[in-house]
């Protein structure tokens, strides 16, 4: 005779199996939905006062923004960018930079006039500044990025400063360095023509060259690359981070007494359309004295 307590304890255990599968395969639908359609058009608007006794009363409050890694054409379209450049543009910057990596592959990438058009958009009084990603240098784009920057009215660093003032009452300087992979970052170079000490300011896409960057005058860098490794786990942190990006993944590091280090989550994706834990950002340095 058959054990029906049995039978009704084997119908209940499948029952419940096939709750847990069917739970198990909704969250993982919900969360790949989440990482490629919520969280990388999730955008946060980070704020950072910056001190330092070499920023001149001049330049008190004078704002910056940082946007970077948009790698347009591979998850991020023109109405994504639209958004970030309203988003920009609502901040009223007294100077905007961004840090590179604008195309995720510029030998398939042909929208370059569109581009221009939405980066001219961008108004800051005291200039547009930007420098070289690896994206930015592959696939034979060295100058295709170039020419699009300067159709965009932004200054391209590369491997050089630039001082910026306010009449006759202070000034501070700007630099940018070459990009660390598929670059030639020159450090020398960047620093030869400063001739006087000033509150300076260091562009570098990759991070980890602040480990260079602190044996020059340099007082603050900002930086990109990372993604903030685009997907992070809880208790375990980003999954992947790539070279020259390792060691300074996100957000603020004091790396000495006189030097900061900020590193920008960007705003696109590259190789995989998903981001977790690590939302898009842009960025607003406020400079205080």
């Amino acid at each position: 005779m058959m054990d029906l307590n049995k039978q009704i304890s084997r119908r209940s255990f499948l029952k419940k199996l096939g709750k847990v599968i069917a739970g198990s395969a909704l969250v993982g639908i919900v969360g790949q939905a989440y990482m490629k359609y919520i969280e990388p058009n999730w955008i946060e608007v980070t704020r950072q006062n910056i001190n330092h006794p070499l920023i001149p009363p001049i330049f008190n409050d004078f704002k910056i923004v940082q946007f970077s890694d948009t790698h347009l054409g591979f998850q991020l379209d023109f109405d994504h960018f639209e958004k970030i450049i309203q988003t920009i543009s609502k901040e009223e910057p007294d100077l905007i930079i961004f840090s590179g990596d604008l195309v995720d592959n510029l030998l398939s990438f042909y929208e370059y006039e569109e581009i221009v058009i939405y980066l001219n958009y961008l108004q800051a009084p005291y200039g547009k500044f930007a420098v070289y990603g690896n994206h930015d240098h592959g696939g034979w784009g060295t100058d295709k990025y170039k020419q699009i920057m300067e159709a965009s009215n932004f200054k391209l660093l590369r491997n050089e400063s630039q001082n910026i003032k306010i009449g006759n009452d202070g000034e501070i300087i700007i630099a940018g360095i070459d990009d660390a992979m598929l670059g030639q970052p020159d450090f020398e170079k960047t620093f030869s023509s400063i001739q006087e000490r000033y509150f300076t300011l260091l562009i570098s896409h990759a991070p980890d060259l602040i480990e260079d960057a602190k044996h020059y005058p340099v007082d603050f860098q900002i930086s990109g690359h990372t993604h903030g490794g685009q997907i992070q786990l809880p208790f375990i942190g980003p999954l992947i981070t790539p070279p020259y990006g390792q060691k300074y993944v996100e957000g603020s590091y004091d790396i000495s007494d006189h030097l900061r280090l900020y590193v920008n989550r960007g705003l696109g994706t590259t190789r995989l359309p998903y981001r977790l834990l690590s939302r898009p950002e842009i960025t607003i340095f406020t400079l205080k004295t």
